[in-house]
C-alpha cells in the first residue's frame, strides 16, 4: 500500500496517524470481552501506539488470546515488555535473509535490528522460565525472494522462531477492479484500497512449486507452513491467471461472519480493503454494530454472491 500505486502514500499525515484512545480501545474490549475473539494487533505498526502494552495487557486480563503482527523495527528495547505484557503470539514479517530483507523494505540494518530484538525476546523467555510470545516468522512470497525460500529456515533459527509460514502473493488485475466497482456501487461503498494489489507477479510457478516441495521434504525442529497450501496444478492457476479460483469453484467467503476490523478512525469493517462499514464504535457499540441492518445487508449480498470479484487472491478465502 506503500508503492506507486499505493492508496496509503496518496494519503494525509493526519489520516496516517489516527488513533483510538486508550479508554476508547479499553470500552471496545469490554463489549467484545462475552464473544471471546481472538484479538489481533495489526496495522501500521501497532509498537507506534505508545499504550500498546497497556492494551495487551488488558486484553489478557480479559481472558483473550493476543497476538501481534509487526514489521519487527521495534522489538530491539520492547523485549522485557512484550514478554511480561502476556501476548500470545508475536507475528514478524520478514522478507528474506540480511541484505535482502533490508534492500525490499527499503532500509539498511533493518534485518540485523530485527533478529537482535527477537533475541531478546527469547532470552526473556527463557529468563522468566516463559513459553510466550510464541515467535512466528511470517514471509510474503514475491517476485524478489521466491528463488530462495529456503534462506527463510535460516533465518528462522537465528532467531529463535517457534514456527514459520510462507504466504502467496496477493494481486490482482485492473480487470477485476473493473467488475469490482460495480459491486461497489450496490453496497455504496469504494475499493479503492484494492488499487495497490493491481501489478503482475512476476512468479515462475514451476521454480516455486519445486522450492516448496523440497522445504516440506526436510525437517527443520519447527513447523513450516505454506498459506493458502497449493497443488502444483492450483499453484499455476493462482499465479498465471489473476481471475481463477485455484481450488474451484466451491470455495465462498465466510470471513465477514468471523472476523471484523477495527479502523484508526472507530469504522468497523467486514473487509480490510473494502471502507464499507458497519458503522461507528465512537458512536455505538461493537454488539450493537455486530448484526445490524448495515451488516445483514452486506452478508446477504456476500451470502449470494459466494465471493466478491477481488476475493479470488484475498487468502481470508481459505482460512477458515
Amino acid at each position: 500500500q506503500w508503492g506507486e500505486s499505493g492508496v496509503t502514500k496518496k494519503q494525509g499525515d493526519r489520516h496516517i496517524k489516527e488513533d483510538i484512545p486508550v479508554e476508547e480501545l479499553k470500552k471496545i474490549i469490554d463489549d467484545i470481552a462475552a464473544f471471546r475473539p481472538n484479538v489481533t494487533l495489526f496495522g501500521g505498526e501497532p509498537l507506534l501506539y505508545k499504550n500498546c502494552m497497556e492494551i495487551i495487557r488488558y486484553v489478557k486480563k480479559k481472558g483473550m488470546h493476543c497476538l501481534m503482527i509487526t514489521n519487527g523495527s521495534l522489538i530491539e528495547g520492547l523485549a522485557e515488555e512484550l514478554v511480561d505484557s502476556g501476548l500470545d503470539e508475536l507475528n514478524v514479517s520478514i522478507d528474506g535473509k540480511m541484505s535482502l530483507h533490508d534492500e525490499i523494505r527499503g532500509m539498511q540494518g533493518l534485518y540485523e535490528k530485527i533478529i537482535n530484538g527477537l533475541r531478546q525476546v527469547n532470552r526473556f523467555r527463557m529468563k522468566k522460565n516463559m513459553k510466550r510470545p510464541l515467535i512466528n516468522l511470517q514471509c510474503t512470497i514475491t517476485r524478489h525472494n521466491y528463488h530462495h525460500p529456503e534462506q527463510m529456515t535460516e533465518v528462522a533459527r537465528e532467531a529463535g522462531a517457534d514456527s514459520l509460514t510462507f504466504h502467496n502473493l496477493i494481486f490482482i488485475s485492473r480487470d477485476i477492479i473493473g467488475k469490482q466497482q460495480e459491486v461497489d456501487k450496490s453496497l455504496n461503498c469504494s475499493s479503492v484500497n484494492w488499487e495497490g494489489f493491481v501489478f503482475e507477479p512476476g512468479i515462475e510457478p514451476d521454480v516455486l512449486y519445486t522450492k516448496i516441495e523440497k522445504i516440506r521434504n526436510s525437517r527443520y525442529g519447527f513447523p513450516v507452513d505454506f498459506y493458502p497450501d497449493f497443488s502444483r496444478e492450483e499453484l499455476e492457476k493462482y499465479y498465471q491467471n489473476p481471475s481463477c479460483l485455484p481450488a474451484g469453484n466451491s470455495l465462498r467467503c465466510v470471513s465477514p461472519w468471523m472476523t471484523a476490523y477495527i479502523f484508526p478512525d472507530g469504522e468497523l469493517r467486514p473487509c480490510l480493503n473494502f471502507d464499507y462499514s458497519f458503522g461507528n464504535l465512537g458512536r455505538d457499540k461493537f454488539s450493537l454494530l455486530w448484526n445490524n441492518e448495515q451488516a445483514i445487508k452486506y452478508r446477504r449480498m456476500l451470502k449470494a454472491k459466494k465471493i466478491f470479484p477481488v476475493c479470488v487472491r484475498c487468502t481470508e478465502l481459505y482460512r477458515y
